[in-house]
């Protein structure tokens, strides 16, 4: 009886450790299916460093900064409305906090 327990558990980690590598797969691919958009991001909640004032994620200092990125769905950015226009592929200077 041990023995059959020692296989099955042995078999459903390997299964565990297969699953789990696909996961990390699959996320490897998400990322390419994602792009940068500026100008969404809430306070606090941009994805990494865009420019002066963001030195990394979790850094800007305003909602919809437009130097801030995060990552959306590739082809959605432009389609993103927020109180002060659409996001953006680009970063721009429009809404940065002043130093």
């Amino acid at each position: 009886m041990t023995a059959k327990i020692t296989t099955s558990t042995l078999l459903a980690a390997a299964a565990l450790a297969v699953s789990f590598g696909s996961a990390g797969s699959a996320l490897a691919g998400d990322k390419a299916d994602m792009e940068k958009c500026y100008g969404v991001s809430m306070a606090g909640k941009n994805d990494c460093k865009a420019g002066e004032g963001t030195s990394c994620a979790g850094t800007s200092k305003i909602d919809y900064q437009s130097n801030a990125w995060k990552l959306v769905p590739k082809g959605t950015c432009a389609g993103i409305e927020t109180p002060h226009g659409k996001g953006s592929l680009a970063p721009s200077e429009a809404r940065v906090p002043s130093a």
